[in-house]
């Protein structure tokens, strides 16, 4: 048990992420991939990767490339996702690429923006393409850094997200969008590897 919570303490140890000699870039992604393992009909086909590089002791800036499948506006509240009468009658494939910016405040704490625009296809129940439409995905995070060894991280945090532009939805889709708020609260864990 000693062991463990030493293992535990050293690989979780605050440390800056600024002071890893030679690592200015990383690879990474979001745990929201683990969505995909889901079973059921609506699967998200979520995955992301995201490269970056340490600009200053406190600036990262990255580029991701995002790609995602959503059956029920973003906006709807958590507890309300899974009624049938919230979802759309279809779904929304999207991809995108963006860019973020994070900047570390105090030793690990940091606060990101992201912004992503994503190009999207409205697809019907039976599988017919019903439009197309883009959409700018707007992310605040204020989250954690935490190192593992000097070679990877983890980054729990807090997100609001906000998509001010969404276009071209159809006429059913954008009934059930004007239902809800173009904003969401959501918890996140991103990893990376450092290089």
């Amino acid at each position: 048990m000693k062991r463990l919570l030493v293992l535990v303490l050293f690989c979780f140890s605050p440390k800056i992420y600024a002071d890893v000699a030679g690592s200015k870039f990383f690879l990474g992604s979001s745990a929201f991939m683990l969505a995909n393992l889901d079973g059921t009909d609506e699967p998200p086909n979520f995955y992301q990767v995201n490269f970056g590089y340490q600009l200053t002791k406190k600036d990262v800036v990255s580029i991701e490339a995002i790609t995602w499948r959503y059956y029920a506006p973003l906006g709807i509240p958590w507890a309300e996702m899974s009624k049938p009468s919230n979802k759309f009658l279809g779904r929304v494939d999207a991809a995108g690429v963006g860019l973020a910016y994070q900047r570390f405040l105090w030793g690990n704490v940091y606060s990101a923006l992201h912004a992503v625009w994503f190009r999207q296809e409205y697809v019907g129940t039976s599988g017919a393409k019903l439009g197309e439409g883009e959409q700018l995905f707007l992310t605040f995070r204020l989250g954690y850094h935490i190192e593992i060894g000097s070679f990877a991280f983890i980054e729990p945090n807090v997100a609001v997200t906000h998509w001010p532009i969404n276009t071209g939805l159809p006429s059913s889709f954008q009934a059930q969008e004007d239902r809800w708020g173009k904003f969401q609260a959501e918890p996140g864990l991103h990893f990376g590897f450092l290089f």
